[in-house]
């Protein structure tokens, strides 16, 4: 009589890795740049484990045997490794963590090596290089996924769960034919990785505080370079400058819109000329040790005119609202209502409106869970929790048919509610350089 085989005994999280560590009775820290021996900022290595050991949580909780990323922000989530902006869209390296054991990281030529002498929370053996094409341009013929998929099964093997499903975040379709050709049942992994991602620790927290507090600083040098005879592009240059110099290590974009190009929003920059009594609009999205900012702010430059003050008022209304409703336990169903119907702002569905109005969380990656729109939400509402951090974004056009209000605001959810990190100023309208 054939014998069920049984669940293998997965490695638990460690209780004392999983907490948070929040402290909500503090200010929320947003230090220097640097480490210091006189004042405890973030603890890197406590940050490594508490990401492993929500990640072992959610993959407890899965049904997953293991989980396969190719994300750049699952990798790092996983495994703490990263080797910088090149490797966004090659999809070339890629990490492996089963139920049962350490994670596996298979990475670009040298950068492998590199990780083995630098990454000590890694098993040496457990880093490896690395290459399954590099999007095609290393032709199939090669043989490159059907070796990584042989190789993938059989760690699966070594470590007892090669009869429960892999989960996949994203791929080549070569590659996931490869694992289905070496018998493995292939899942969408990426709900799971999301859920194990959605609360922030302190550390994650002041990350992103952190790179919020570059984002404050850069809002005042454009506000005094807003000037008519300035490029929507000089902004983006000098943002970008500005960035990097305070320490970011990704300028992801930055949008930079003006004038006639306010509405609708084009969501890029040109090299549109700034003009007097132009609204303009910027979006600065950058990372700071991975952890992203996405942060509009709107300007008049010299003068206000009544259909822009009258649009950035009810923009604002609509943030407040929102912002008001993020708290613990609460449904993002009923966020979700604080937000206009499409048909107020000019368009027809609530797919066309997408993206307008809305909160998004933030992490490593710039559109994490939970994702709050009329879009979704009331078809699957989702429960808050304290330690999600928000970007919570409002767009209302103006009456008079080109200038348009853009706000956002980065929020942390603590116990008692939403606690602004994006602090340049947008309560009203601001007027920059008025004369």
């Amino acid at each position: 009589m054939a014998t069920r085989s049984k669940k293998p005994k997965f490695i638990p999280a460690d209780p004392d890795d999983l907490k948070p560590m929040h402290r909500w009775h503090r200010p929320l820290q947003a230090p220097g740049i640097t480490q210091v021996d006189f004042e405890e900022r973030v603890d890197f290595r406590r940050l490594h484990r508490y990401r492993l050991a929500r990640t072992r949580q959610s993959l407890a909780k899965s049904g997953l045997g293991a989980m396969l990323c190719f994300d750049q922000h699952n990798i790092r989530y996983i495994s703490s490794t990263v080797i910088g902006e090149w490797a966004r869209d090659k999809l070339i390296r890629y990490c492996l963590l089963t139920g049962t054991g350490e994670p596996w990281v298979w990475d670009f030529g040298s950068a492998a090596r590199h990780h083995r002498l630098y990454c000590p929370w890694l098993k040496e053996d457990h880093v490896r290089a690395g290459n399954p094409g590099m999007r095609g341009a290393i032709g199939p013929g090669v043989g490159l996924f059907e070796a990584a998929a042989k190789e993938i099964k059989d760690i699966l093997a070594r470590e007892g769960v090669a009869g429960m499903p892999l989960g996949l975040d994203v791929c080549e379709p070569g590659f996931l034919f490869a694992l289905q050709k070496q018998g493995v049942r292939v899942r969408d992994g990426q709900q799971m990785m999301l859920m194990a991602r959605e609360v922030k620790s302190h550390d994650e927290i002041t990350l992103l505080n952190t790179a919020s507090a570059m984002v404050d600083g850069v809002y005042q040098d454009i506000t005094g370079a807003l000037k008519p005879g300035v490029k929507e592009s000089q902004i983006v240059a000098l943002a970008s400058k500005r960035l990097y110099e305070m320490g970011s290590d990704c300028v992801e974009a930055i949008n930079a819109i003006a004038g006639e190009r306010c509405s609708p929003h084009p969501h890029n920059f040109t090299d549109r000329l700034i003009r007097p009594g132009d609204q303009a609009y910027f979006d600065i999205i950058h990372s700071f040790i991975g952890y992203r900012t996405c942060y509009y702010r709107t300007f008049s430059v010299g003068r206000a005119t009544p259909a822009q003050k009258d649009a950035y008022q009810r923009a604002r209304q609509w943030m407040d609202g929102a912002i008001s409703m993020l708290k613990p336990g609460i449904g993002t169903d009923k966020v979700a209502k604080m937000f206009p119907k499409s048909t107020e702002i000019g368009f027809e569905t609530e797919m066309a409106a997408f993206g307008l109005n809305f909160c998004h969380g933030l992490g490593l990656g710039l559109h994490e869970r939970p994702l709050i729109s009329r879009l979704n939400s009331f078809i699957e509402p989702y429960e808050l929790k304290a330690g999600m951090v928000f970007a919570v974004e409002t767009f209302c056009p103006a009456k008079d048919g080109v200038s348009a209000a853009r706000i956002e605001e980065e929020v942390v959810l603590t116990q008692e509610g939403a606690k602004i990190i994006s602090l340049y100023p947008a309560n009203e309208l601001p007027v920059a350089n008025a004369y």
